[in-house]
């Protein structure tokens, strides 16, 4: 059992025992136990695996401990089976939706006999929520739109759960004797913000090996297809992992066939007919006489027809006279077009990163200090960076006010000194108020390097008055970067409601930066909303929003947002060096 399953079910546990009414106390200790599981670069199955003590972590206590060995050892937890006996589970699908915390959740089962999301879609539908006290009109159509968006999101996984669910597994197969080769193809390869399944192509001398080898994966629920050179099985997790046994000669074939997407593949396939060629995942075959058309299937052209490429992807490509596509291009947006003027760009990449503008430090909600998080930038070779804790509007992560300010500054200064290969930038992310002014002082902002201006309250606003508070703050003399603009967390809240395309349009008349907030919980802005900053010539940063050290290994996960939206180093302001960076932003 992975760390992002532990965190999960210890997740449901707190928002059970929430529901419950039990002491906060309990409920704090699974939520803290879930912040340590989450942050530990260890799986705990590993240190039960060498012994380790696990009460040495932090917040994890000698019941806690006992919890985790329990679900590595039995894959259940005994609490959670009582809990669950006790209050329907139904109700944690509840929390998930909008303004739905554990208080209206139990109000939903006490008064209206709510225990799902189905019973309570039924009840919104009948206009009964809204006759309950602290409910309402506005907020029963919040939740049929909230249910709406939830069972479009729910049935895939995010990026980085899968990241994270992936190398047992795949560590696991490359220990079969015989097995020469793996990659992880769909939409995976395509570095997508959510991943609906997984498609595993493998070289293998023994297929039945391998076969058997997923299906006896300690953290395989149930097999659904077993034999020949396809198994399909679903993990522990829910994620469905498809494994298919590919002959060399067809490799790059699969590969290009199985990556997709769709639309990309069915280009290349009217691209191969235009030159009497038919092409699949076995390979591009000559079509051996042109009055079949298309009544053979792909077989059977594979059977009778001579192959003419499928060993690699290049010659693939190649005997369509394309270039090698980069799988975040192949999504049917023009990247064939592009390519047959000689004129695919050259994509960002994380080496091309200098900096990372935004992080937050023990001054607010950070894990980390000051000076860890510089050193640790330091680390990575970065030749800038920039402190943005919180402003005070957050006061439950005690967000700094003018005076807190002044004194970080103090110690920024006393930290560069220490740290002079690499540059220190004042920074803050500035709260956007209800109204649209920001929660700094003007001549506070006016002596800060970095100015992050972003939304943390007040997410249910209209359409309306959303967009025009979010215009009154771009507007402000000194905004310089729009951070996780439209403040999605990916399978848990939806974006605020504004008009993105007036809200980039404001950018590019004001000079604001926008973000890709890189880590995969967020992935804001979303690859769609990048090309058209690309398109408005909007400047993009690809920063972290790191709140620990480790955190700041998620930049590849902006990089490949930014990669899907076809941004070059050209349209990434933190790939310059730190005065043209510098001059770069208003």
């Amino acid at each position: 059992m992975e760390n992002v399953e532990i965190a999960r079910i210890f997740r449901e546990v707190a928002d059970l025992l929430e529901i419950q009414e039990a002491n906060p106390f309990r409920v704090r200790a699974y939520r803290n136990a879930i912040r340590t599981i989450d942050a530990h670069a260890v799986p705990m199955r590993k240190l039960i695996e060498q012994g380790a003590d696990l009460t040495e972590l932090p917040s994890i206590g000698k019941g806690m401990a006992e919890n985790i060995q329990e679900l590595v050892e039995t894959g259940g937890l005994a609490i959670l089976d009582e809990l669950s006996a006790e209050i329907p589970e139904g109700l944690i699908d509840l929390m998930k939706l909008p303004g739905l915390g554990p208080k209206k959740a139990r109000k939903l089962w006490d008064e209206l006999g709510v225990e799902s999301i189905e019973d309570l879609e039924a009840a919104a539908g009948e206009g009964r929520v809204a006759e309950l006290a602290g409910f309402g009109k506005k907020t029963e159509e919040r939740i049929l739109q909230g249910i709406q968006n939830y069972r479009t999101n729910t049935s895939r996984f995010r990026l980085g759960e899968v990241d994270e669910l992936l190398p047992p597994l795949i560590e696991h197969l490359q220990a079969v004797k015989g097995l020469n080769r793996l990659e992880v193809a769909g939409s995976y390869r395509r570095r997508k913000e959510t991943v609906g399944d997984i498609d595993l192509l493998v070289l293998a001398d023994d297929a039945a090996g391998v076969s058997e080898a997923l299906v006896g994966f300690s953290g395989v629920e149930r097999v659904i297809g077993a034999g020949g050179t396809k198994t399909s099985v679903m993990l522990r997790s829910g994620l469905q992992v498809d494994l298919r046994v590919v002959p060399p000669e067809s490799w790059g074939a699969a590969l290009v066939y199985f990556t997709g997407s769709k639309e990309h593949n069915i280009k290349l396939r009217q691209r191969a007919l235009d030159r009497a060629l038919r092409i699949s995942e076995y390979g591009v075959f000559e079509i051996p006489d042109e009055s079949l058309g298309d009544a053979l299937g792909e077989r059977g052209v594979a059977s009778e027809g001579e192959l003419v490429a499928g060993e690699t992807e290049e010659a693939l490509y190649e005997a369509l006279d394309l270039p090698w596509f980069p799988p975040e291009m192949r999504e049917d947006r023009g990247e064939i077009a592009l390519a047959l003027e000689n004129d695919l760009p050259r994509l960002v990449e994380q080496s091309d990163l200098k900096g990372d503008l935004h992080m937050h430090s023990t001054w607010s909600d950070g894990r980390n200090t000051l000076e860890e998080m510089v050193e640790a930038c330091e680390t990575r070779g970065y030749e800038y960076m920039a402190i943005t804790d919180h402003s005070k509007a957050l006061a439950m992560v005690e967000g700094l006010d003018a005076e807190k300010l002044q004194r970080q500054w103090v110690e920024i200064g006393e930290v560069q000194s220490r740290h002079p290969d690499i540059r220190i930038l004042k920074g803050m992310e500035v709260d956007i108020l209800k109204d649209g002014s920001l929660d700094l002082e003007d001549d506070m902002l006016e002596q800060l390097d970095i100015v992050i201006i972003s939304v943390h309250s007040f997410f249910g606003l209209p359409a309306v008055e959303q967009t025009a508070r979010i215009l009154k703050a771009l507007a402000h003399p000194q905004a310089q970067i729009f951070g996780h603009p439209t403040g999605r967390i990916i399978n848990r809240r939806g974006p605020i409601e504004i008009e993105i395309d007036e809200i980039l349009q404001a950018c590019a008349e004001f000079g604001v930066a926008v973000e890709v907030n890189s880590h995969p919980n967020r992935l804001d802005l979303r690859d769609t909303h990048l090309w058209r900053a690309r398109e408005l010539e909007v400047p993009v940063l690809v920063n972290t929003d790191a709140h620990r050290t480790d955190e700041l290994d998620l930049a590849h996960y902006g990089v490949e947002q930014a990669r899907r939206a076809w941004l070059g180093p050209e349209h990434v302001l933190n790939t310059r060096g730190v005065e043209d960076f510098l001059s770069g932003l208003k």
